[in-house]
Parts: C-alpha cells; sequence; structure tokens
C-alpha cells in the first residue's frame, strides 16, 4: 500500500471548491482512496504505478487545468509528502 501525503491548504484562498475539485481529480484519474481534511489530502492505493513522481505530475495537470499554474507550484516536502505552494512574484524593472 503507497500513501501519499498533499498539502494543498495553499489554494484555499482561490475558493473552497478547488480543493474538492482536486481531490475529485486525483480519485479519477488514480482510482484510489483520497482523504481531504481542511487541504492537507491523504491518497491511499494499491494501484501499479502510482507513485509520488507520477502525483506530482498530476498535480501539474490540475494547476494547468485550472489556470492557477502561473500563481502556484508543486514542491517536495517532507518524505511521501508533496507540497502546493504559491509562487514568488518577481518584479521586472
Amino acid at each position: 500500500m503507497v500513501e501519499i501525503k498533499i498539502d494543498a491548504s495553499k489554494i484555499k484562498g482561490e475558493g473552497s471548491d478547488v480543493v474538492k475539485a482536486l481531490a475529485d481529480f486525483l480519485k479519477e484519474k488514480t482510482s484510489s482512496e483520497v482523504t481531504n481534511e481542511g487541504g492537507k489530502m491523504t491518497l491511499k492505493t494499491e494501484a501499479e504505478g502510482v507513485n509520488r513522481k507520477y502525483v506530482r505530475v498530476l498535480l501539474k495537470k490540475f494547476l494547468h487545468q485550472k489556470e492557477l499554474k502561473d500563481a502556484y507550484r508543486v514542491i517536495g516536502g517532507e518524505e511521501e509528502t508533496l507540497v502546493i505552494n504559491k509562487r514568488k512574484a518577481y518584479e521586472e524593472d
């Protein structure tokens, strides 16, 4: 059994339905159990090929679909944890 944690609490500012949509997206793509507790998600699966790298790609794909790719990025946290963080805004002179 593979258990991957996802911290999506930063995207809550985009609307409460975004986090729910992300949970549904992950359930659909990985056919696994996704629990959501205030933006902290846990993905549990026994499926072949579902690993941290694949989930990271799915998170990036979700951000792209929701047009949030320019504002957020996916970074690795502690072991088996992925974090969706706000991008730093750089001002052009």
